[in-house]
């Protein structure tokens, strides 16, 4: 199953449009979570506009893949229960946003395994339609982190060992 997330403070119509029509050449279901505010409504997937977070965690569970708003909060929940994640984002010129920060978000994530993303709607069907995609690396330490973690771990030893 794909899980369709949107968020819950803004609508994204742009996007729950686009999948829906893709839903119609996908060989598989589709659930979406389009939030209280969206104007319009699937036809071709079955959603629901908000979910209790229980019942959220269940669709994301059992969902093979993610596709989200660029929201970071949807990023790390993928990365926590390792499923790949598609992000789009919200753009200020159709007033999905009041600014574009998304973009940026996009621009820092496009190159991290399991984050893929679809700048483009256009995009979505070939993301959506490949049998195996990446998912999110687990526990992974950046070198920057992991040479501050020694750092600190080294001044430490030091200190107790006089």
């Amino acid at each position: 199953m794909i899980l369709l997330t949107i968020g819950t403070q803004l609508p994204f119509d742009r996007l729950v449009r686009a999948v829906d029509e893709l839903a119609l050449r996908l060989d598989e279901p589709i659930f979406g979570q389009i939030g209280s505010k969206a104007e319009y409504e699937p036809k071709n997937f079955e959603y629901c506009r908000t979910m209790r977070p229980t019942e959220f965690d269940g669709k994301f569970r059992s969902a093979r893949i993610i596709l989200s708003h660029a929201g970071i909060g949807t990023v790390l929940s993928s990365r926590k229960h390792g499923k790949p994640i598609v992000i789009v984002p919200r753009l200020a010129k159709f007033g999905e946003h009041r600014n574009d920060h998304q973009l940026a978000t996009c621009a820092q994530l496009k190159n991290k395994q399991g984050i893929y993303v679809a700048s483009e709607l256009e995009m979505l069907f070939d993301i959506l339609s490949a049998p195996a995609l990446d998912v999110p690396l687990h526990g992974v330490v950046s070198a920057d982190r992991a040479q501050l973690v020694n750092g600190i771990r080294g001044f430490t030893h030091s200190i107790l060992s006089r």
